[in-house]
């Protein structure tokens, strides 16, 4: 899959989604010196390594969740997340370690006490694409599939792949563009996001290929039961009475990429051997060829 990533790109990275996917596919008998579990780190170390083994792009950046519970998605809507459980410490302490190992292998990270991972790559992304450089969002999440615009990918790494805007209409039925129009009508149950009730994700996909999105839609209520959609003639007395949660649902997942961040320095830089092997120690040895691996990778740009 790596042919199709220019080294050119720049490629922003998720790196809760592929943090928890280790932490639920990788034994916690996998630990520490000291017995505590390291599992989410030691196959993020391997995630990152391989990463960019496949991706020798000069341009890279890892944008962490700061806090897993809160951000200024809480402010609008309190009840935004509150379905997900807490971040076990045995978790949260190898977020750390994820962080440690991800700067030491010389690639830009970002985290806000404020805004979401989502929020500080698609401000990345706006950032560096006026630069003319293609955008490769590495994420499984659909949410992030809002920030690409033509030229840019989005990359379900631990699937094997990729899409173009037009394979994001393909996989999902709407364009990145209308994700979050999309959400607005559906909602998210991951995050909480209310969504109007009775619209399901082909109902919605169908509306919004009509009309392009939810201004659009309520300013057509009157055609609705025209549309070629399972439950067309309620369509629109079910968006009447839920026009402010579709507002609301739609602000909740759409990205705010106007973080005011310093983004001068994503170019990766020559892995640092020592705090690499400094990280390896505390996840218990585990990953020893790791570095060497990261530093060919680095040579191969």
């Amino acid at each position: 899959m790596a042919s199709a990533i220019s080294p050119a790109s720049c490629v922003l990275v998720d790196a809760s989604i592929y943090i928890f996917r280790a932490w639920f596919s990788i034994p916690d008998s996998i630990t520490d010196h000291e017995g505590f579990p390291v599992n989410a780190a030691y196959g993020f170390a391997r995630f990152l390594t391989e990463l960019a083994e496949q991706a020798p792009c000069k341009n890279m950046a890892i944008a962490f969740d700061e806090s897993l519970s809160q951000s200024f998605r809480n402010e609008i809507y309190a009840p935004y997340k509150a379905n997900r459980e807490l971040v076990p410490e045995s978790l949260e302490r190898q977020f750390l370690l994820c962080r440690r190992f991800s700067e030491a292998a010389g690639i830009a990270c970002f985290s806000h006490p404020r805004y979401e991972a989502d929020d500080l790559i698609a401000t990345l992304a706006r950032l560096h694409r006026s630069e003319e450089q293609p955008v490769v969002v590495v994420s499984g999440d659909k949410d992030l599939a809002q920030v690409l615009v033509e030229g840019d990918m989005w990359w379900d790494y631990s699937r094997k792949l990729e899409h173009d805007i037009n394979g994001v209409k393909e996989k999902f039925g709407v364009y990145p563009d209308q994700i979050a129009d999309y959400l607005g009508l559906v909602g998210d149950a991951v995050d909480n996001i209310p969504g109007v009730p009775g619209v399901g994700a082909k109902t919605a996909a169908g509306i919004l290929d009509k009309y392009d999105n939810l201004d659009s839609v309520y300013e057509n209520l009157d055609k609705l039961f025209e549309l070629p959609v399972r439950g067309a003639k309620t369509l629109a007395a079910k968006l009447v009475d839920h026009k402010e949660v579709a507002y609301l649902s739609r602000l909740l997942a759409t990205v705010e990429s106007e973080i005011d961040i310093d983004d001068s320095c994503i170019i990766r830089t020559a892995p640092e051997n020592r705090a690499l092997e400094e990280v390896i120690d505390l996840m218990g040895g585990r990953g020893r060829g790791l570095a060497d691996r990261l530093s060919h990778s680095y040579r191969q740009m």
